[in-house]
């Protein structure tokens, strides 16, 4: 062994830092195989691969690896001699502990000393495994042969001298060196491989395709760094040495090229072999990637580089179209983050494709005057000099956002920086681009050494083109068409209704027709608005806006405001008799002529409109007109629609708009109608009277006495209405989308076949509907025989179906929705025998051969015909019994050996078929001995069926048969006697020996005959109760579902080779991947674990599971994955995507093989070299087209990290890349570099695939910095992550969703969709697809979320894509064009913040840029979703802020004010419409009641009531009942019952509803609706928005009261306590409306309203009622409410903690938004100023006197407060005495005053009630507007009195809400009440959930199983 002599005295001296190292290294366990290679830290990584050659080739010779981990040691030593890097020294202890164990234990084998050791081994190493396998080992296998071949050399030649190194170890060494190249690691194709080449090498697709891009012929030669010697192997190399590319990225892009190239040509060409590339595959290909770049040249007026002028002639055409290809995918392989940047990618292209020409051609450069020279750049280059300083950019802006608490004004995100190259501008920069422009120069120097560690000061720049300002007036800017026309119907409707009697025909009279005309006034003013609003909310972008659009802004604004004028002055003009403001105008504008002027003025002022309406009823033109780069046209346009590069010509064909049009036209019509006469004309009458009342008597002190018009109560009547008004058309919309809904879905033939009766009616067409569904046509099959032909095809087909349908029953046995015995009868025999017909699974059998024995023995007739009829009648009765005849037959023939036997056997069948065709067969045999014949046979069966036939076995079965032939030839068979003499007749030799002694029992043990076996007994046996067959839910609704999309239309399946390519992609954290033993024996606080859960509410699969691993050997593992499987868990994602595979080599075989191997059987033939070689094109066939990619973006951390969960979560992930060999893992490795000496931390991208028992890493490149740093955690994720994946088309599935092995089935039928043209030539560009709700089963919270989910994503869908046109992207499982949205930005957008619902975004961003999306049933993937009712409200939490981000954004903006009038309103009200009419529906509650105190308080709604003329409050109320359909949650249940109805049948629809009413739902939907107008208002106002982990386990749990309390306090309880407060003050101070009962209905709702929001949590809180965790919940509240903060302490731990988190959206809002909240807190004061002049104390004053007076009393109690609160802190330890004497003073004083109030001044019990509801809100509104004045009350010292004065009230609202919970306690039924409404559906699948919430389990029957 060398000397170690400097490294121990490195690592080891001081005693006690050895002990402590050794400690702190435990992580590293010795015993652990192959634990050190992935553990070594980050700095160290270039040592991993040799202590994995270590741990490989340690049982081969152990003193050979002891020297490659010296070698392993002394190079870390090397690499970091101060042990400064992470982890280092602890590491290089471990290695030395462990290295100097070793050095005495090993031995040298092969040689004496260790020099001739590892040479021995090394060249035994190479001839054993190099020399020998090449030709027969895999390419994978090589790869790591040569791998450690290669590094057993670089230990070699540190352990040997040079001259000691013998010539044949070197000639081994140079031959590994030499083919390293050809066996790398590699993901898909072994491009390099030579030798035993895999199939999908030897597809002529590949080769073609390789062969294309390896053809370097005319190309330039250009210098390498390093390899100078090496040539270039193909065109991608060529580029790299060009620009510097990287090696990684260089071989991922050149596997994605051929991949494609290979795809799309296969297509071209159909079958046959080939060599050359087609030119039309390069053609199609370029065109697809640079469609977008095309479109931006044209833009930008600049000629596209792919088609430039300057290319000569002679250059060959399809070289260059693959060099301009590949230099993209080059370029977008390594731009990280800006990928989502696609028109920057634009540039870049441009340039360097510029620079290509120059190398190739020899062109002059712009600026020198030279000729381009290719200088040799380092494969960092591009990254370094290109990708990196945009990136920084990226990065500095991305910390301006200061993690989401900044305002979006102050920042510029992807699209900001992106729209930079919108504009010509961009070409400033140059090329190479100049670090000095604006664009990258990003603040002001001089403030920067007083900036903060990652923060960015300075002057900031300018948003490009759009700003995103916190306000709601982005929804009228954005939808203000939809606004306007709403507020001037409204204003013709309150026109008309205020006419005569209000009759509609009025609107014919002049007078009428005069005041109508005026909405142009209206619609001048609205538009006025408009114009202003764009010039305020894009003020911050102006510097960045181009001239023409800033001057088109001011032009608006000016014209606006000339409308504004002049409409006023000249409508004056033409009332007769004006007043008021209308004379006024009349008076400026002089004494010129009007009416007409007026009319003339309209007419002008309509053309623009009247233009948009041609263009709108001729889309295409308007289309052709957007899309236009003419300068000519976009002047035309200039006025109606700004020039933007997205957003063009997005309308759709004439007949799409036909159907949306009419769609929203029926609606708006049933909308005013009602609007009309429900809400507005019943008003219109009580409104007059009351504007024409004059009341003198107020209750209170009115400060406007002389308001003319009773203007404060017409107010207070109509707000509520017109809020109802705006938001009733979402009602409608629900409606009519559930009508339309309904009957699209209806003609699409959902729910056709929803029942196991159904399926069985029907299942005789199942298999021809599904081989012209799912199985391709065969055009080139050659002409035979029409008849024979036609019956080889029925034989081919059937068995087609019956190995697809076999494969999805074996799938869901494996996945234990079915037992062994419903597996038999599901099953279709797989080989096809003689039977002449049909063989249906037994299910469909079922009791078939009982009922015709019984209906046999019991016919008395005596005529064959009728029997035979009754039987045919039947046809599966007729099927049945035909294949047993058939199938005894073959079995007996099959198992008799002696020849006399089988002919007295053929002797009998010759019998039985002669008399049924003389129809003598009744006078022949006695059909009554038949069920005894049918009982031997059972049994007979039986004993075949077992698998080893002993002497004994063997005895047994002979008698039987000699019974049964006794049975047949004596009691069947009437003249059966003269069979055996003609037999024994027949033979001469006078044997009389016994017969039927002789069979072959082991023929029945071949695979194809004992299933006969198996299926002749079950014909037998089964009974009437196997038509019940599958029992399992879940199991019957996929059967069903899967045959009924066999009759809905979808396109014809293509042959696997032509279909389109696809991957799937799955953004994955840190969630769980499998269940660890732990977890599932873990057990919550009643004792319960999640197995033991599982099985109560899966009973049945348990039992299945149970029987499937019996006599398994690791049934822990099983387990684990059972449970795992139904949880929300990787694995679970991870087998379903793999069925695709799955599905894919099955379509392949059915696609391939033979006649013969198709009647055999996927799974029954045996393995020849035939077999062999179609298994392997199988496999090739599935890799070509499908590739699985999971971006889990932790697992290097995980892998290193010393955490048992990440180390789990790693073992996991490592476990299912080692079971699914073709899945790969993509994540971002953090490493520590030293560079110029400093060490820096490095990212890359790397991809990896399971390899023999550790990961394999295939491809690695480098990133400019941390790619999550900028945006969104999700789609960075993604974003780092496809670049590896492949093809056409790119499924996107959260980790929470399922597979399904016959919906993969049909996925080549799904991406056909994407060939399909609709509506001329447009072709869809994302598919989607419909999802199962696999979590409904879980609890009834969870099958609420389960049935809103399952209706939004089918009817809600169905009618967004068709007829709506406006569906875009929700969420996975969709299906995106690829290539069509990588060149456009990916699959999701990123901006922090903006984009949190980062899924919609892409929908967005695809139908901008002329992007289709359409909606597909007949295929579906499973989803999970939260189950729990704190999980639920965190994720409507997060889409509620995810939508409020949305209101604000740019693509929003852009498509309401692009999209035509109709497809907006659709866009609008499935949008942000809901949220925003959602949070309006609550506003309406708010108006209501606080109009209605101020109309109680203020005395005149007495007033009113007394007036017997007036009924306004009928009107009212009828209106108002509208919007409790809304808050009540009914609309989100309409499409519901809709969906179950069409699915399930409508009475199961109207049974769940009436259930779901029963189990609470509208409590829940209630409460929901308090969420999601809660988040969205909050999110528009103060921002806060973030991403929240709802967390997707298995709530089994209770929720203590202060978590419930410190989610929903401000969210629900707030606004509950002060709904509440409105309708008690109402109802003590207004109860003159108690006699209608309409108004008792409304209030109803809002009381319900109220108490939903108080208590739901509770009510749906597991375990909510018992005693026992109330009394613990109320200890944890005290605890917490009395806890001091301070910095660290968690908000659970502490209320001060929480109470300032809470206000952190206040903290980080700008100062608009502190003054809202300060103008809303107002209103809290309004209770005070009407309650005290009601006090008996008052006496009916209303002097200001008295309010003044209720804030000195207010104003005293808050001094005597801070007195008690001063005197605690400063006497209560040292001067005590003192203390207690000042509270007893106090408290003296409150009694003398309170007695002197009560004799002398008449205060009663009743005034400290009102006083209580008076002063509670003020005190709350100090405390409100103490926080958005923060900074000042801290300034003069009041902010803890103010936090006091908040605990309080905290204590007091936790009172209120806790004390009916513990009322409802004491009452155990309660709690037992409880646990039925929660666990219901449960109940219903057998769960014992009484069992379960008290934790008594059966230990035994966990625990045993």
């Amino acid at each position: 062994m060398a000397s170690t002599s400097g490294i121990k005295d490195e690592v080891g001296p001081p005693r006690s830092l050895s002990r402590r190292m050794t400690r702190t290294s435990t992580m590293y366990d010795p015993n652990s195989e192959g634990v050190d290679s992935e553990l070594v830290p980050s700095s160290l990584a270039e040592i991993a691969p040799i202590l994995r050659v270590a741990n490989e080739i340690e049982k081969d010779n152990d003193r050979v690896a002891y020297l490659c981990r010296f070698h392993a040691f002394e190079r870390a030593h090397r690499m970091d001699p101060i042990s400064s890097g992470r982890g280092v020294r602890q590491f290089k202890t471990y290695l030395l502990h462990r290295l100097q164990k070793e050095e005495e234990k090993t031995k040298p084998r092969l040689a004496k000393n260790d020099p001739r050791e590892i040479q021995k081994f090394y060249q035994n190493f190479y001839e054993k495994n190099i020399r020998e396998g090449q030709y027969t080992k895999k390419p994978e296998e090589m790869a790591k042969i040569y791998q450690i071949a290669t590094v057993l050399y670089d230990v070699l030649k540190t352990v040997v001298p040079p001259s000691k190194v013998e010539p044949e170890t070197q000639q081994y060494a140079k031959d590994v060196e030499e083919n390293r190249e050809q066996y790398e690691h590699y993901n898909i194709l072994p491009l390099y491989t030579v030798g035993n080449k895999p199939a999908i090498m030897e597809l002529p697709e590949i080769k073609a395709s390789l062969q294309a891009v390896r053809n370097i012929d005319n190309l330039p030669p250009v210098r390498r760094v390093g390899d100078r010697d090496k040539p270039v192997s193909d065109i991608l190399e060529w580029l790299s040495s060009n620009f510097g590319f990287q090696k990684g990225n260089v071989a991922n892009q050149r596997e994605h090229l051929v991949l494609l190239l290979a795809n799309i040509d296969r297509r071209f060409k159909g079958s046959g072999n080939y060599e050359q590339l087609d030119n039309h595959t390069v053609k199609q290909l370029l065109d697809k990637i640079f469609k977008n770049y095309v479109s931006w040249c044209h833009y930008l007026h600049c000629t596209p580089i792919i088609d430039s002028p300057k290319v000569p002639d002679s250059a060959e055409r399809q070289q260059l179209q693959l060099l301009y290809i590949a230099l993209y995918l080059l370029i977008w392989g390594e731009a990280s983050n800006i990928r989502f940047m696609p028109e920057c990618i634009c540039y870049i292209f441009h340039n360097m494709a510029n620079e290509m020409h120059g190398t190739l051609f020899a062109n002059v450069q712009p600026v020198s005057g030279g000729t381009y020279q290719a200088a040799a750049l380092g494969e960092e280059a591009f990254l370094r000099d290109v990708i990196t300083p945009v990136y920084e950019v990226l990065r500095k802006e991305a910390r301006r956002n200061k993690l989401g608490k900044t305002s979006h004004t102050s920042w510029r995100n992807y699209d900001d920086l992106n729209e930079y190259f919108w504009s010509d501008k961009c070409f400033k920069l140059g090329w190479p681009m100049d670090k000095k422009s604006a664009f990258f120069v990003h603040s002001d120097e001089s403030s920067r050494h007083h900036a903060v560690r990652n923060q960015v000061v300075g002057k900031k720049k300018p948003k490009t083109n759009f700003v995103e300002v916190r306000t709601f007036l982005h929804l009228y800017r954005s939808f203000d068409r939809m606004w306007i026309f709403l507020i001037l119907a409204f204003q013709v409707m309150v026109i008309i209704g205020w006419h005569d009697n209000g009759s509609i025909f009025g609107i014919f009279d002049e007078t009428v027709i005069r005041n109508i005309s005026s909405i142009f006034i209206t619609y001048a003013v609205l538009n006025f608005i408009q114009a202003t609003l764009d010039i305020i909310l894009s003020f911050s972008a102006w510097r960045s806006l181009k001239p023409t659009q800033v001057l088109r802004y001011l032009f608006k604004l000016i014209v606006a405001a000339f409308w504004v004028v002049i409409f006023p002055v000249c409508f004056s003009k033409s009332v007769p008799n004006p007043t008021g403001l209308v004379k006024l105008f009349k008076d400026v504008g002089g004494n010129w002529r009007e009416q007409s002027l007026y009319n003339y003025l309209i007419a002008v002022y309509l053309i623009p409109n009247i233009l948009a309406v041609l263009l709108f009823l001729l889309p295409p033109i308007r289309r052709h007109m957007e899309r236009s780069n003419w300068r000519i046209v976009t002047l035309l346009m200039w006025w109606a629609q700004p020039k933007l590069y997205v957003g063009r010509g997005m309308h759709e064909d004439i007949f799409s708009l036909f159907k949306y049009t009419l769609f929203w036209v029926i609606l708006l019509i049933s909308k005013f109608a009602f609007s009309y006469y429900v809400e507005i004309l019943p008003l219109v009458g009580p409104t007059k009277l009351i504007m024409q009342m004059s009341v003198n008597n107020y209750e209170w002190h009115e400060f406007f006495p002389n308001v003319t018009h009773n203007i404060g109560v017409v107010i207070a009547i109509w707000a509520p209405i017109v809020m109802v008004y705006f938001m009733d058309t979402q009602i409608w919309y629900a409606i009519y989308a559930t009508i339309i809904g309904g009957i699209y879905g209806a003609f699409s033939h959902l729910g056709e076949i929803r029942t196991l009766g159904m399926l069985r009616s029907r299942f005789e067409s199942v298999p021809s509907a599904f081989n012209e569904r799912l199985v391709p046509m065969q055009k080139d099959e050659p002409k035979s025989d029409r008849q024979y032909d036609d019956n080889l095809s029925v034989r081919k087909n059937i068995a087609k179906f019956s190995q697809v349908w076999n494969e999805f029953i074996f799938s869901m046995r494996m996945e234990d929705l079915i037992d062994n015995s419903e597996r038999n009868l599901l099953l279709v025999p797989y080989t096809v025998s003689d039977v002449p017909v049909v063989q249906w699974p037994p299910f469909l059998l079922a009791s078939k051969i009982p009922i015709a024995l019984d209906m046999a023995k019991d016919y008395k007739g005596k005529e064959d015909a009728d029997l035979f009829r009754k039987i045919t009648s039947d046809d599966y009765m007729r099927s049945a019994v035909i294949e047993c005849y058939q199938t005894l037959k073959e079995i007996l023939f099959d198992l008799l050996e002696d020849e006399r036997d089988k002919m007295i056997l053929q002797h009998i069948f010759h019998e039985i078929e002669t008399s049924i065709a003389q129809r003598a067969f009744l006078s022949k045999f006695r059909v009554s001995e038949l069920p005894s014949l049918n009982d031997k046979l059972v049994k007979f069966l039986d004993h075949l069926e077992a698998d080893d036939v002993d002497e004994e076995k063997y005895a047994i079965i002979i008698n039987v048969l000699q019974d049964i032939m006794e049975i047949i030839t004596q009691d069947v068979m009437i003249s059966g006697h003269e069979i055996l003499e003609r037999v024994h007749s027949h033979y001469q030799d006078n044997d009389k020996k016994e017969r039927f002694e002789r069979i072959n029992t082991k023929r029945t043990h071949i695979r194809a005959r004992k299933e006969k076996v198996v299926r002749l007994r079950l014909l037998l046996t089964v009974k009437e109760s196997a038509i019940n067959v599958p029992t399992n839910i879940e199991a019957r609704r996929r059967i069903t579902f899967f045959a009924n999309s066999l009759y809905m239309r979808m396109p014809n399946a293509p042959v696997v080779r032509n279909m389109l390519s696809f991957s799937v992609l799955t953004p994955y954290y840190k969630e769980d991947v499998l269940y660890s033993e732990e977890e599932l024996h873990q057990e919550n606080e009643d004792g319960i674990t999640i197995l033991f859960y599982l099985q109560k509410i899966y009973p049945d699969e348990w039992k299945n599971f149970v029987e499937r691993i019996k006599g398994s050997t690791d049934v822990t593992e099983e387990v684990r994955k059972w449970v795992s499987y139904r949880g929300q868990t990787l694995s679970r994602t991870v087998r379903g995507m793999m069925y695709y595979k799955a599905a894919l080599e099955l379509q392949c075989f059915l696609d391939y093989a033979k006649d013969e191997d198709i009647f055999t059987g996927f799974r029954t033939f045996n393995m020849d070299k035939h077999r062999t070689e179609l298994k392997d094109r199988e496999s090739a066939m599935a890799d070509l087209k499908f590739t699985y990619v999971v971006s889990c973006q932790m697992y290097g951390a995980q892998k290193k990290s010393s955490d048992k969960r990440d180390q789990s979560c790693y073992n996991n992930i490592l476990n299912l890349m080692l079971t699914y060999p073709s899945l790969r893992v993509a994540y971002i490795d953090e490493r520590e570099e030293t560079i110029s000496g400093k060490s820096q931390k490095a990212y890359y991208s790397v991809l990896v695939k399971g390899g023999d028992h550790l990961d394999e890493e295939i491809y690695r490149i480098k990133l400019p910095g941390p790619p999550t740093e900028i945006g969104e955690g999700k789609p960075e994720n993604q974003n780092h992550a496809i670049i590896f994946t492949r093809g056409e088309a790119l499924q996107t599935i959260d980790m929470n969703q399922d597979n399904y092995f016959e919906e993969a089935f049909k996925m080549r039928n799904v991406l056909e969709e994407f060939h399909k043209d609709h509506h001329g030539q447009r072709r869809p560009t994302i598919l989607g697809l419909r999802e199962h709700i696999f979590t409904g089963s879980v609890s009834s919270l969870a099958w609420f979320m389960s049935n809103q989910e399952t209706s939004f994503v089918t009817i809600g869908q169905r009618v967004l894509a068709d007829p709506l046109r406006v569906r875009f992207h929700y969420g996975h499982p969709d299906i995106f064009d690829r290539l069509f949205h990588v060149t456009r930005g990916g699959v999701s957008k990123a901006s922090k913040t903006i984009n949190l619902s980062e899924d919609i975004f892409s929908g967005y961003n695809s139908t901008l840029r002329g992007g289709y999306v359409t909606h597909h049933e007949y295929i579906q993937v499973g989803k999970g979703r939260d189950v729990g009712m704190n999980q639920i409200s965190l994720f409507e939490a997060k889409v509620a802020n995810g939508n409020g981000e949305q209101t604000l954004s740019r693509d929003v903006y852009r498509l309401g004010r692009r999209f035509d009038f109709y497809r907006m309103l659709s866009f609008y009200f499935t949008t942000v419409g809901f949220y925003f009419s959602s949070m309006v529906t609550v506003l309406i509650v708010y108006v209501f009641l606080y109009g209605r105190m101020y109309m109680v308080l203020s005395g005149l709604e007495r007033r009113i009531i007394e007036d017997a003329t007036i009924s306004s409050n009928k009107a009212l109320e009828e209106a108002l009942a509208t919007q409790s359909v809304f808050q009540l949650g009914l609309l989100l249940v309409l499409p519901m019952v809709m969906e179950i109805g069409l699915e399930k049948g409508f009475r199961t629809a109207l049974g769940d509803f009436i259930i779901m009413q029963l189990q609470l739902a509208s409590v829940f939907f209630t409460f929901q609706l308090g969420t999601k107008a809660h988040y969205y208002g909050r999110t528009i106002l103060h921002g806060g928005s973030k991403y929240r982990a709802t967390g997707r386990g298995f709530v089994v749990f209770h929720a203590k009261f202060a978590d419930n309390y410190r989610l929903y306090s401000r969210s629900h309880f707030v606004k509950g306590l002060e709904l509440g407060i409105l309708l008690v003050i109402y109802q003590v101070y207004g109860s003159s409306y108690r006699s209608s009962n309409l108004y008792l209905f409304i209030t109803f709702s809002i009381w319900f309203l109220v108490c939903s929001w108080l208590f739901a949590p509770f009510v749906f809180n597991p375990s909510g009622f018992d005693w026992q965790k109330t009394v613990e919940d109320w200890s944890d509240w005290k605890r917490w409410i009395g806890n001091r903060g301070g910095i660290g302490i968690d908000p659970n731990k502490s209320w001060e903690s929480w109470w300032d988190a809470e206000q952190q959206h206040i903290k980080d809002t700008n100062l608009r938004g502190r003054i809202l909240e300060i103008i809303l807190s107002l209103r809290f004061f309004i209770f005070q100023y009407g309650l005290v002049y009601h006090l008996n104390i008052a006496r009916g004053s209303t002097s200001i006197l008295v309010y003044a007076l209720s804030w000195l009393v207010m104003i005293t109690v808050l001094l005597g407060l801070k007195l008690v609160s001063m005197g605690r802190r400063r006497f209560s330890t040292d001067f005590q005495l003192m203390f207690r004497i000042l509270k007893a003073l106090l408290f003296l004083g409150f009694l003398s005053i309170m007695t002197v109030l009560f004799v002398v001044c008449g205060l009663t019990i009743g005034d400290i009630f009102a006083a209580f509801l008076a002063f509670l809100p003020t005190g709350w509104a100090f405390i409100l507007i103490g926080q958005a004045c923060r900074p000042c009350v801290k300034g003069i010292g009041f902010w803890d009195s103010l936090m006091e004065l908040g605990r309080a009230y905290e204590c007091v609202m936790g009172l209120v809400i806790f004390m009916p919970i513990v009322i409802l306690s004491w009452f155990p039924f309660v709690s037992e009440f409880q646990t039925r409404l929660l666990f219901n559906q449960a109940f219903s699948r057998g769960l014992q959930i009484s069992m379960i919430l008290a934790g008594r389990k059966d230990k035994d029957d966990t625990h045993g199983k």
